[in-house]
């Protein structure tokens, strides 16, 4: 089946996440935003449905699908005003990683939970000094007889506070040429060296972030995931579905605020007619429309090269899927707003907030910068100027 054309699976899965999503809504997630508290609810109950493990495999619990169907999830939960952002970190980042490349231990002790809800984990990737570039990764990994020993810090890390461990990107020595090359480990939270420290964020979410200090954390051998030589190819597995689902992020954030300023367009009349029947209000609605189908077209596609094993093709897509998206969310934010004037910036429509939270998809987990220069280097072949 094509990507441009859903299934009747795929169309099934978005009407039963659709209804989830509206059960809950913007009211719930302002709610447990404004109480400080993670939305265990909804998390718990989609974890139930199933939902949140459609993407790893049937042998450990989940649905036996791939980001196709994970993107659904996301994307339908945000367009009914009640996105989890946890959704790109534990099942698409964590749990695809751990299923590809983990042993047959890891996958028995965390893919099950992270499919039903019960477990959860975070990523670890930023440093203070290293974002985009992952070269300039200094946690580091040393061996201490059969154990590793973690050292280093990480910033802006989500959920911290909810999830069970953290699969860190730390770098070790190969022996051969002594350079530092990529690893992931899985660190309990509850380890011993492991600080975390909630960033005070003006950013209103559920979810909260976090700087973390590893201090000489022991990690038993069977911490690292994966091949100790393969860990770049290991980290993309995981860096791709994350592109992906943040475009789903932006897509289901943006269709929320396009549908409340339509409404609005609708229902409002002036001088005997509804704004919505003027074309300065209805062009710019519309073409937030057609840049949302369109961002949501090339997200199959990355989705669609990922789960049918081209990890360089769904490279190239996911940077462009999370690019288009970053950008038709912040505009569909942007004139949604104005359509309703000083009313789009009250707490009774609930769209201001989203100005602020519209920017996450053009800054994270990659800026749209760094995308324009993978594009200018990988597709387009023009010489690096770093």
């Amino acid at each position: 089946m094509s990507p441009v054309i859903e299934t009747e699976e795929h169309k099934a899965l978005r009407s039963a996440v659709a209804a989830l999503g509206k059960r809950y809504g913007r009211d719930y997630l302002v709610q447990t935003v404004a109480a400080g508290k993670p939305p265990t609810e909804l998390w718990s109950e989609a974890g139930k449905l199933g939902y949140l493990g459609v993407n790893l495999p049937e042998e450990h619990g989940g649905g036996g699908g791939g980001i196709s169907e994970l993107s659904i999830v996301l994307e339908e939960l945000g367009a009914a005003g009640s996105p989890l952002l946890m959704l790109v970190v534990s099942p698409a980042i964590c749990g695809t990683v751990i299923s590809r490349f983990g042993t047959e231990e890891q996958k028995r002790a965390w893919l099950p939970g992270i499919a039903d809800g019960t477990r959860l984990m975070a990523f670890g990737i930023t440093e203070p000094d290293a974002g985009s570039n992952s070269h300039r990764i200094t946690t580091t990994a040393r061996r201490d007889g059969a154990d590793w020993l973690l050292t280093g810090r990480k910033v802006f890390i989500s959920g911290v506070d909810i999830a069970d461990a953290v699969l860190i990107v730390g770098r070790t020595e190969d022996a051969r040429t002594g350079r530092l090359k990529p690893c992931l480990f899985i660190v309990p939270t509850d380890a011993e060296g492991f600080q975390k420290r909630p960033i005070d964020m003006e950013l209103g979410a559920a979810e909260k972030q976090f700087e973390l200090v590893l201090d000489d954390v022991r990690l038993p051998a069977d911490a690292l995931v994966g091949d100790e030589d393969a860990g770049l190819l290991q980290l993309f597995a995981g860096l791709n579905p994350e592109r992906i689902m943040t475009a789903a992020f932006a897509i289901g954030m943006g269709r929320y605020a396009l549908a409340k300023a339509v409404e609005y367009a609708r229902d409002r009349t002036v001088w005997k007619s509804p704004i919505g029947a003027h074309q300065a209000i209805a062009h710019p609605l519309a073409q937030a429309h057609i840049d949302l189908e369109l961002a949501r077209l090339m997200m199959q596609k990355a989705a669609h090269l990922y789960d049918t094993g081209d990890d360089i093709g769904a490279g190239e897509a996911a940077n462009m899927a999370k690019y288009a998206a970053g950008e038709a969310c912040v505009k569909a934010v942007d004139q949604a707003v104005h359509t309703l004037g000083g009313n789009g910036l009250t707490r009774e429509f609930g769209l201001a907030s989203l100005i602020t939270a519209a920017r996450v998809s053009r800054i994270a987990p990659v800026s749209r910068e760094m995308i324009l220069n993978y594009v200018s280097h990988q597709t387009l072949g023009l010489p690096k100027s770093y």
